[in-house]
């Protein structure tokens, strides 16, 4: 790991902290939302009627901690097939960029998504939890879309 990365990654945390915001909808729902970087149609989604069609909606801030949390989400919720990823990406990190990597790609021995440009794409989930996450999960590839009612259409699962 890069040490100076580390160290600027945790005074981020303490100037500049970000909570993981995520709203839960239908338990029964094939479907999970992810707005990257934009908070705006994270609200949308959230006090929309779509809620209650979907899983969960949350943002992804990072190529690590928050694809591990994703991970781990649809392995422990098996009625998720689909994720949506859509909104701003988060200039610097890529972690949509990484996510549809690792969906692609998979993890070297190191345990890195394999073809990411993200500066610290390092995951902690284990190779079959990314196995079922590459072979039962589908993605719908909306990153930089940040209008609500045309990633409503262009999704096609509602």
């Amino acid at each position: 790991m890069n040490v100076i990365g580390e160290a600027i990654g945790e005074l981020c945390k303490i100037i500049l902290p970000i909570n993981e915001e995520y709203y839960l909808g239908n338990p029964n729902s094939s479907i999970a939302v992810c707005t990257l970087s934009s908070m705006n149609l994270l609200k949308n989604f959230a006090n929309s009627e779509i809620l209650n069609k979907i899983s969960i909606v949350g943002r992804l801030l990072s190529e690590n901690k928050g694809i591990d949390s994703i991970i781990k989400y649809v392995n422990k919720n098996p009625q998720v097939d689909t994720i949506i990823v859509c909104g701003k990406e988060v200039w610097g990190h890529k972690p949509g960029h990484s996510l549809l990597e690792l969906h692609k790609n998979g993890i070297d021995q190191k345990n890195r998504i394999i073809n990411s440009t993200s500066p610290d794409p390092y995951l902690t989930v284990s190779k079959p939890e990314i196995r079922y996450f590459q072979h039962k999960i589908n993605l719908v590839n909306l990153i930089n879309e940040t209008r609500f009612e045309l990633i409503l259409e262009k999704s096609s699962v509602f």
